[in-house]
């Protein structure tokens, strides 16, 4: 079974199964989804994500059936791992690079032009490199215990 530390969880509900993959349907709520006044406020935010699982031996399509809610997990350490890729490393390439070109004294705007420049190619490699990357983040299913 999962272990709540060591695993990023969410529900969702199986919305195909194929002989590869099984797809689930999760929708991720906002940090207010549970207020009161939700229904009213412009900042209540809700989502609907698809997640693929690809079938393996511990995920058997003959095990879920369309309309299943099951419980989607990824390993914390990926999601740690996420948030370097997308958070982390391009803050540290923003710092360097304000910290360099001010103590070289180039102008600010050409420093600000150059971050933006940056942080657009850093992300346009992390997008080509998406496949490969997508390899890392797998995820898992098991059945909701009820």
């Amino acid at each position: 079974m999962s272990d709540k530390f060591n695993n990023i969880e969410n529900t969702g509900v199986v919305t195909s199964v194929t002989s590869e993959f099984i797809t689930v349907e999760i929708i991720n709520k906002s940090a207010c989804a549970s207020c009161h006044a939700k229904g009213v406020c412009i900042s209540s935010d809700e989502s609907v994500r698809e997640i693929e699982i690809p079938q393996s031996i511990s995920t058997l399509a003959s095990d879920y059936k369309v309309g299943e809610e099951v419980k989607v997990l990824l390993r914390a350490s990926l999601g740690h791992r996420a948030i370097w890729l997308t958070a982390v490393i391009p803050l540290i390439i923003l710092m360097v690079i304000i910290l360099l070109f001010t103590n070289i004294g180039i102008s600010e705007l050409v420093t600000g032009i150059t971050i933006i420049a940056t942080l657009a190619l850093y992300y346009f490699f992390v997008y080509l490199f998406k496949n490969k990357i997508s390899k890392y983040f797998t995820f898992s299913i098991e059945k909701l215990s009820k």
